[in-house]
């Protein structure tokens, strides 16, 4: 049974004390072996999720964890490497920004399983609200779906202070079309991520979340 082992935590939890390259390059055995064990997590989630979401089946689980180095060159923050193992499962592209999909988030304290539009670019977005403003009761009815609601609660993301263009503000839905990311965020205890049924939990947690993804998605396809 393929699990999140406590090395792997560990391995983390050292890189946020040494976050430096000389550290990490005498600790890459370390290293590999966290990687190797997410990545095998991932490919059994991946063969889960494709259960009720067939087009996840094709995916290759090494090219959608996320690169551990960082991108330092416009930052404030020159740390040399993410603190965290992550990856982002859709048959669309393995980037955050381009459709919704199942993101899974490694990192002792702030672990997290989590989907939807992140800072989706104004075709998707106005797409998105364009979804909403025609199909409002279907939106609702997953959001307030029972099961959806215990994993994720509200719905998070950024919002705009006043109504978007093209839309009234005393518009009925006018708080969900606000939204400048459509998030569903599920945190998860150190405890639970090591849990032996963890990868049972996320596979529930992600078909909790599938209705909400396709929504998102479906918004831009018909646009298209």
């Amino acid at each position: 049974m393929s699990k999140i082992e406590k090395r792997t935590f560990k391995f983390l939890t050292y890189l946020k004390k040494n976050n430096n390259r000389e550290w990490f390059n005498d600790n890459k055995p370390l290293y590999e072996e966290a990687r190797a064990n997410f990545e095998e997590f991932v490919a059994n989630l991946i063969v889960n999720i494709s259960k009720f979401d067939p087009p996840i089946g094709g995916l290759n689980p090494k090219k959608s964890i996320f690169r551990i180095y960082r991108d330092t060159r416009f930052a404030k923050d020159k740390t040399p490497y993410k603190t965290n193992l992550g990856a982002h499962l859709s048959p669309h592209s393995a980037q955050l920004h381009d459709r919704a999909g199942y993101y899974i988030h490694l990192e002792p304290g702030k672990s997290m399983l989590a989907g939807g539009a992140y800072l989706p670019p104004a075709p998707w977005l106005n797409a998105i609200r364009y979804e909403i403003n025609q199909s409002s009761k279907e939106f609702k009815k997953i959001l307030n779906n029972k099961t959806f609601k215990t994993y994720f609660g509200e719905l998070e993301g950024e919002k705009l202070k006043t109504a978007p263009r093209d839309y009234p503000k005393d518009h009925p839905e006018i708080e969900l079309l606000k939204f400048k990311s459509y998030l569903a965020v599920h945190n998860v205890k150190n405890n639970e991520v090591l849990a032996d049924n963890y990868l049972q939990h996320a596979t529930k947690v992600f078909k909790a979340l599938q209705p909400f993804d396709k929504f998102l998605n479906d918004a831009v396809e018909k646009q298209k």
